[in-house]
């Protein structure tokens, strides 16, 4: 197939890269969705906002205990095999969390049991995701050629930044239109769709060629590299401070209900708000790269990000919130295309599981650790302090990595990209 290295439609014209697309949008979709249902529902048992914070903690146990072995695992076995099992178990919490939301099943049933048992899921949950991360990362750079790269990673990072913004955004208005027990059956239809498209496509070829290499020869190798790899630290380093203090999202249910007071149907409305930002930056992203200039558009949209959290977390205005969380989903956006064009970019075949995996810990956590410090700041200062606290502190550290890192601001992935399309 001949390439044109200026289509921004590059990459979808492979048959195999827009299932996996697909893939990805239905997979990242239904999991988004699913926590922002679950966070709803927990909210609704106990009124306390730091059971939200421990949804996120039960999460990220598993990332942060076995996100280096699962890269291993990934690098060593077959990847489409992998996400088979990934979305396979996925399924089963989603069946699992139905019953669990259906009054005939849970009926008479302790608060305090169904809690404990949504809280359990959620940890399996985190286990399915941390092998599941590493494996879709891998198998992205089996099915298009390293010269669209560079393309194929925006509509990548588009489409899961796009999902992952309108998983919760539908979750929102669902929980208004049919109801917790509806939107868990919906997830699971989610999910299926998944499964269907992944098998769409053939097993590939295992990259690594230290297949049975010792596991801990192999960790050491994957954490070197990133450390030694100073764009790749500098990057997700970055991004891992600016997500863990900006977890404001986490505490929408406690906005929408609470201070807001616009119940479930602005509560939707509040989870769209990201979603919008998303589809503009998805869109004029394929037309306009953001290759030229990528330290200082990084740091940038990171910076916006914490202002706008910042902004919202002081709004006593439903529709200054809206706009507020707009923004935060435009520039987050962007920040989401950077980062995963550059671990593109920067890492080695026969590592991306490892690299993802050390990514995983570094940001994917972060994500819901930063839901955990939401709703521990928020039980210890209020819930308004904590988000304030949390977007200065986003702001703070893209400010202070501007000064200490300046060769990070000058980083321009131009002539990376030239070297990959000669390749």
């Amino acid at each position: 197939m001949t390439i044109n290295k200026n289509d921004p439609y590059a990459a979808l014209r492979y048959r195999e890269f827009n299932i996996f697309l697909l893939m990805r949008f239905a997979f990242v979709f239904a999991r988004t969705m699913q926590f922002i249902v679950i966070e709803w529902e927990v909210y609704n048992l106990t009124k306390d906002p730091l059971s939200l914070g421990i949804i996120g903690l039960m999460e990220v146990i598993p990332v942060i205990l076995m996100a280096l072995f699962a890269g291993h695992i990934v690098d060593q076995k077959e990847k489409r095999g992998i996400l088979v099992k990934c979305i396979l178990g996925f399924s089963v919490v989603s069946a699992g969390l139905f019953l669990l939301t259906w009054p005939v099943v849970v009926s008479g049933v302790p608060k305090h049991q169904i809690l404990y048992g949504i809280y359990a899921l959620v940890f399996i949950g985190g286990i399915v995701r941390t092998f599941y991360g590493p494996a879709s990362f891998s198998m992205f750079s089996l099915i298009v050629p390293k010269k669209i790269y560079p393309n194929a990673a925006t509509w990548n990072s588009s489409i899961f930044q796009l999902s992952a913004v309108l998983g919760p955004a539908l979750g929102g208005f669902c929980i208004h239109w049919i109801g917790v027990h509806s939107s868990m059956l919906l997830i699971f239809g989610f999910s299926l769709i998944a499964l269907v498209s992944l098998l769409q496509i053939p097993r590939k070829p295992i990259m690594n060629p230290k297949i049975g290499e010792p596991i801990f020869q192999s960790l050491k190798e994957g954490l070197q590299f990133v450390m030694n790899n100073k764009i790749i630290l500098g990057a997700i380093s970055l991004d891992m401070i600016a997500v863990l203090f900006g977890g404001a999202v986490a505490l929408l249910p406690v906005f929408a209900q609470d201070i807001l007071k616009v119940g479930s149907q602005g509560f939707g409305i509040l989870r769209a708000a990201p979603a919008v930002g998303a589809i503009m930056i998805m869109f004029t992203s394929a037309y306009f790269p953001l290759n030229k200039n990528a330290g200082l558009k990084l740091l940038g949209a990171i910076f916006g990000f914490g202002l706008s959290i910042v902004i919202f977390g002081l709004s006593t205005s439903f529709w200054i919130s809206v706009i507020a969380l707009f923004l935060s989903g435009a520039t987050d956006g962007i920040s989401m295309i950077l980062r995963q064009t550059i671990l593109q970019l920067y890492t080695p075949d026969h590592m991306r599981g490892r690299v993802s995996s050390v990514n995983s810990i570094f940001v994917s956590s972060s994500n819901e650790l930063g839901a955990f410090e939401s709703g521990l700041t928020a039980r210890l200062m209020g819930t308004v302090t904590a988000v304030v606290f949390g977007g200065s502190m986003t702001i703070l550290t893209v400010v202070t990595t501007g000064i200490v890192l300046p060769n990070f601001r000058k980083l321009d992935l131009r002539k990376t990209v030239e070297e990959h399309e000669n390749s």
